[in-house]
C-alpha cells in the first residue's frame, strides 16, 4: 500500500536520540495506528509496549531481536517485534520506515 486514506495525522514529531529517528502517528477510523518516520545511521535500542510489524520502504540495517542473533535487512524487508521487549538496530543508510502497531 503507497498510501493511507481518511486517517489522523498526529502534529507533533516522535523524536529519538537528539532527531537521528523521527516519526509521525497515523491514526485510522478502526482504532489501528502506525508511525511512518526516518532513521539516521547510528546505533539505537528501541523498548516495545505494542507487539509491531516493521515495514522498510528504504535503507538498509542490521538488527537484533531479542533472543536472535543479528542480521541484515536491506528494502523492501520487514520484521517483526514483540510486545514488551526490546530490539538493537545498526542503520547503515538513511531508512525510510512505516511501523504497525498489533493489539
Amino acid at each position: 500500500m503507497s498510501k493511507f486514506e481518511n486517517v489522523t495525522v498526529v502534529k507533533e514529531a516522535n523524536i529519538y536520540d537528539g532527531g537521528k529517528v523521527t516519526s509521525r502517528t497515523i491514526l485510522f477510523v478502526d482504532g489501528t495506528k502506525k508511525t511512518l518516520g526516518i532513521m539516521m545511521p547510528g546505533e539505537y535500542t528501541f523498548d516495545t509496549k505494542e507487539a509491531e510489524i516493521m515495514e522498510m520502504m528504504s535503507g538498509e540495517l542490521d538488527i537484533k531481536l531479542p533472543n536472535e542473533q543479528w542480521r541484515t535487512l536491506k528494502t523492501p524487508e520487514s520484521f517483526n517485534v514483540p510486545a514488551n521487549s526490546s530490539f538493537d538496530l545498526k542503520i547503515k543508510t538513511v531508512t525510510d520506515y512505516c511501523c504497525s502497531y498489533i493489539k
